[in-house]
């Protein structure tokens, strides 16, 4: 009768050791060989992508502030994916950028109808419109310095589609949420 516990011991003992433990799985990041983003629990190299690098900003420069599905943190960041978004003929990276809030569905479809055209052009240049100054009578009598100020908005000069008449489109500026936005 003793050897009832010692078997009911060494049952119990084989079944702690057979028990499942969960497994810790990494989760990468992969760039597939389409551009798109892959996540996957195997090398990036098994699936045919590489590691996710760092998106490039204006003048090589890694940006940190900003990144795909976020918002531009500065006016640099928001002009780099206002013309990827038009050089790739990306509406939806478009609307992006675009400050939706407080919009109907109605004025929401209207937007993203002028959003799926202005991509469609070749792009020619993006241009910041400066706020009007405010020159007073006696404003050259007197010294003025320079006061720095952000744009108000952004002119995308593009083409139609035969490439030479020329076709602008102007969106202004929002800040919400130390995000920078474009409006129509």
């Amino acid at each position: 009768m003793h050897y009832r516990p010692v078997f009911l011991l060494s049952s119990l003992l084989l079944a702690t050791y057979l028990w499942p433990t969960p497994a810790q799985a990494q989760v990468r990041r992969c760039t597939g060989s389409d551009g798109g983003t892959v996540f996957t629990d195997r090398r990036c190299a098994d699936i045919g992508g590489v590691d996710r690098l760092q998106p490039l900003g204006p003048a090589g420069r890694g940006t940190h502030n900003l990144y795909r599905g976020g918002c531009a943190r500065n006016l640099q960041d928001l002009v780099y994916e206002l013309t990827t978004a038009i050089d790739t003929h990306d509406a939806n990276r478009l609307a992006s950028l675009y400050h939706w809030t407080g919009m109907s569905s109605r004025q929401g479809y209207a937007v993203m109808a002028r959003l799926g055209v202005v991509v469609k052009r070749p792009l020619v240049d993006i241009a910041p419109v400066m706020p009007a100054s405010s020159d007073d009578v006696d404003g050259d009598l007197y010294p003025q310095t320079t006061v720095r100020r952000a744009p108000v908005a952004l002119r995308v000069e593009q083409t139609l589609a035969n490439g030479s008449t020329p076709s602008r489109s102007v969106f202004g500026l929002h800040r919400h949420f130390g995000c920078w936005w474009i409006r129509g």
